[in-house]
This record gives structure tokens, sequence and C-alpha cells, in this order.
């Protein structure tokens, strides 16, 4: 209860600066009715954040939808709020000149209406609208039996965000069937607590088809960090759950270990190391056990939930051409200008979307490339990071 409250406490402090600031306003342009409207107003905000702070959240049987839906209808009226408190402070620096006080608390309003409309678009349109991106991987390594191989990599469905609409993941599965893959790569984060999120969605992702088949990590989320269990038996069966639930599927399940695609005399070898996290996030994976020699010859593919192992592990101990991770999500919003984008994301990940490419210690260059995603955490929107489903073409160079 302590992390709730401290929340609570702090949030509210704030609210109460923001809605006074405004009822400031209100008061000087408006009748009674509409200030005690505000009031009114103020009043329900406050209670509609003290109920989703206090609803369970870490409980087998608690659904994270309803927390999820309230904290954002509380956050979409409170960050345009507060956008207008503070073009309200620069106006009321600004008093002395009246007409332009008036237009920066007019410009504020039009700006806390535009936030309103964009945080609703993410959460209504952008959360499901599916992008396929394409990306061509060159590398002097890759055996001519293996060019043009294409991969389609998914990441972070987080089950739990679904609830047990399977409307979206369907047109997910469809979307990944017609670019007819080589090799499906499921980069973890598969559900946001327990395995029981996956159950309706069973069916539908056992659809997805590759020549190669489906290969598949685990993340973060899918240890059962998130929860509160009677024992640490019972996490683990759970987490053996989950990876028997996907193995039903027909998702080859890559637990620090490796698998080799071969086409003709020439071969691949696909690498899945089980999570890897900086602190506070849990170490499960072990490199050198999926693949003990890392310095080998072998053109080699490795599924590693966080971007920060290749940083801080892979670059350092192999050769591993290509790279793909997840994670990062993009904080569940990118800003674009042209080819030009930016996420807040960056300030924790320095790869958190896309293709990126860094010499090892040797100097040979290697590849990773992030998805961003398919579900969210905490927050149900995607502003400008939309679901991702990425189509990567090796190419010998």
């Amino acid at each position: 209860m302590r992390l709730p409250f401290i929340m609570l406490s702090t949030l509210f402090v704030l609210s109460f600066c923001v809605d006074w600031l405004i009822y400031r306003d209100v008061k000087r342009v408006g009748h009674r009715w509409a200030r005690w409207a505000w009031v009114a107003t103020a009043l329900a905000m406050w209670a509609l954040l003290a109920v989703t702070l206090l609803l369970p959240r870490r409980d087998a049987g608690a659904d994270l939808q309803p927390v999820m839906w309230l904290l954002y209808t509380y956050l979409s009226l409170f960050i345009p709020k507060t956008v207008y408190a503070l073009m309200s402070l620069v106006g009321l620096a600004l008093n002395r000149v009246q007409s332009v006080a008036r237009g920066v608390r007019i410009g504020g309003g039009v700006l806390a209406l535009v936030c309103f409309v964009a945080m609703w678009w993410g959460a209504l349109v952008g959360r499901t609208s599916i992008e396929v991106t394409r990306q061509d991987v060159v590398s002097e390594r890759l055996l001519k039996a293996f060019d043009g191989f294409k991969m389609v990599q998914i990441s972070d469905i987080h089950c739990g965000t679904w609830g047990t609409d399977t409307a979206f993941m369907s047109r997910m599965v469809d979307t990944v069937n017609a670019l007819q893959p080589d090799v499906v790569v499921f980069t973890g984060d598969i559900v946001n607590r327990h395995s029981a999120e996956l159950k309706p969605f069973v069916d539908v992702l056992g659809r997805l088809k590759a020549r190669y088949g489906v290969f598949s990590v685990l993340g973060n989320h899918d240890y059962g960090d998130y929860m509160d269990w009677p024992d640490e038996q019972a996490k683990r069966q759970d987490v053996r759950a989950l990876v028997d639930m996907q193995q039903s599927m027909g998702w080859q399940m890559l637990l620090n270990e490796h698998r080799w695609l071969r086409c003709g005399s020439d071969s691949i070898a696909i690498i899945g190391v089980e999570n890897w996290g900086e602190p506070p996030f849990s170490v499960y994976g072990d490199l050198r056990k999926s693949y003990p020699d890392l310095m080998d010859s072998n053109y080699k593919v490795l599924l590693t939930h966080n971007p920060e192992h290749w940083n801080r592990e892979v670059l350092a101990v192999s050769n591993i051409d290509l790279s793909l991770s997840g994670h990062t999500h993009a904080m569940q919003m990118v800003l674009s200008i042209g080819d030009w984008q930016w996420s807040p994301s960056v300030w924790k990940y320095k790869e958190w979307g896309g293709l990126y490419s860094k010499p090892n210690a040797e100097g040979k260059p290697l590849q990773l490339y992030v998805n961003i995603g398919l579900g969210e955490v905490a927050l149900p929107f995607r502003l400008g990071a939309t679901p991702e489903v990425t189509l990567l073409t090796l190419k010998t160079k």
C-alpha cells in the first residue's frame, strides 16, 4: 500500500495546484455556477485517481484493463489541464498587458484541447493501427543460400492489455502470414503478469505460419515478477505453464539454447536467451550456455528481449551478426518529422527502435534491430509508435 499512497499524495498535490490555477481563471471570467461546476469536476477527478491507485493489480484474479483505462482517463484530463495551467502562469506574468495575457490563456486552452484529442487518438486509433516495417539487413558473412531470406519479428504482445478480445491479435496474425515469411521470431513479453492472460489467444497465435517455424524467447514480464505469489514454486509453475502454452501453439521456445536453419548444405544459427535485464530487471539469460562458441564463423541471429544486452555483453564477447530485441515500446510515443524521429525512450535506451550497427571487440560491425512492440504496459495508448510487425530481409553484401 505504500507506493499507491505516495503516488496518490503526489498526484493529489499536483492536481490541487493545477486546479487552483485554473479556478482563478474561471472565477475571473465565469459565473458562480461555472466555479461550482469546476470544483465538482476537480473533486470527481481526485476520486477517480484514488479509486484507480487503490484497485488491486498484483492479485491473480485482478483484471488489468479497468486500472489501465481509469488511470489513462485521469491522465487524459490532468495533462491537458497542466498544459493550460502552465500557460496561465505565463499569462499571469504578462498580466500588465491585458491583451497579451488573454491571448496566452486562449493559446493555452487550444494547446490543452490538442493534447486531449491527441491522447485519445492514441488510445482509440493508434494502439490498433498495425504498421509493417520493411528493413533489409546486409552482411558480407551471409551465405548465398540465405540471400533474400525473410524473417518477421514481432514483440511485446502483452496479452493482459487486451483482456479476452482477440480481434487485434487475429489481424496481426493475418498481417504476418500475408508476408509469407521464412521464419517468425517473437522477442518476449507475451503477457503482463501471469500465464492465464495468454489462454484466450492460444488458438489465434497458433495460426502463425512460416517455412522454418516460429521461435520465441521470454521477456521480463513473462517470469511472474509483477505478481504476488504464495511461494516460489507457484511462480515457477506459472512460468512452466506459459512455456507449455507457447509450445502447444507450435512455437519453438529458445531458453538459453539455439537451433540451426538449413538451406541445402548451408545453415545459420538462431540463438535465444532468456531475459537479460539491467537493474531493476532480473537476469535469467546465459549467452554462453545458449551458444558456446560465440566467435565462430557461422552467421548467427540472436533473440534477446532487452536491447541493453547487446550493448553490455553481446558486443564485447561475440561476433553475432544480427540481434533482435523489443522491450522499449518506444515508450509508446514517437514524434516524427520527415526522416527525423524522437521518442522519450532515448532517455533510457540509446537503441530504442529500428536498425543499429556498432563494432564488436574485434572491430567487426554487428547489427541490432529493436522492434517497438504490439501491446502496451500501464497506459492503453500508442501515439506515433504504432504496433509494429517487422519484415527483415537478409541480403549478402
